[in-house]
C-alpha cells in the first residue's frame, strides 16, 4: 500500500524532529519520498510556535491500523506527548505524524479517518501531496491536491 503522511513539528528543533521521524519511518519500508519542508501558521489553536510539516509516501505492507499503531510509537519514541489537552483541543508537539491517504481507500472508523477528513481545508497538507502525487484523487471527490488548493485560494491560509 502507499501512504502519504505528513509529518509536523512545533516545538524544540524543528527540522532535526522531522528528521527523527522520517529516519525511524523509513526502516523496514521498501520505497519512499519526502517533499519539500512547508512553513505554517498552528492550525485549529492558538501558538506563537509555527509548524514545519513535510510530506512523505512510503510503500508498505502494514494493514491501515497497524501503521497507524506504528506511527503513534514513533511518536511516543521521539517524545511527542498528546497532541490534545484534557478538553482535547490541540496543542504544541515535538512531532506529529498524520496518515493523510492511502491509496484510493476510503477507511471511516472510530480511530482512523482516510482520507483525512481536514485534508482539503489544510495547505500544509495539500503542498506536499501536491509535489508527491500530483495524479493522486480523492476518492470521495475525485479532486487533485492542486484543484483542492485552488479551491482554498482566496480563504485565509490555513
Amino acid at each position: 500500500m502507499e501512504y502519504y503522511l505528513n509529518i509536523g513539528s512545533n516545538m524544540g528543533d524543528r527540522r532535526d524532529n522531522l528528521y527523527r521521524a522520517v529516519v525511524a519511518l523509513v526502516a523496514g519500508n521498501d520505497r519512499c519520498a519526502v517533499s519539500s519542508i512547508v512553513e505554517s501558521e498552528p492550525w485549529g489553536f492558538d501558538s506563537t510556535n509555527r509548524f514545519m510539516n513535510l510530506g512523505m509516501v512510503l510503500s508498505s505492507d502494514m494493514e491501515p491500523q497497524e501503521m497507524l499503531e506504528h506511527i503513534h510509537d514513533i511518536e511516543r519514541g521521539l517524545g511527542s506527548a498528546s497532541h490534545r489537552d484534557e478538553r482535547g483541543g490541540y496543542v504544541d508537539r515535538l512531532v506529529d505524524i498524520d496518515i493523510v491517504a492511502i491509496d484510493d481507500l476510503v477507511i471511516d472508523t472510530p480511530t482512523l479517518q482516510v482520507p483525512h477528513p481536514h485534508l482539503p481545508k489544510r495547505d500544509f497538507f495539500l503542498r506536499p501531496m501536491m509535489e508527491l502525487a500530483p495524479d493522486w484523487r480523492h476518492p470521495v471527490t475525485g479532486l487533485t491536491a492542486a484543484q483542492m488548493l485552488e479551491q482554498l485560494s482566496g480563504e485565509q491560509p490555513l
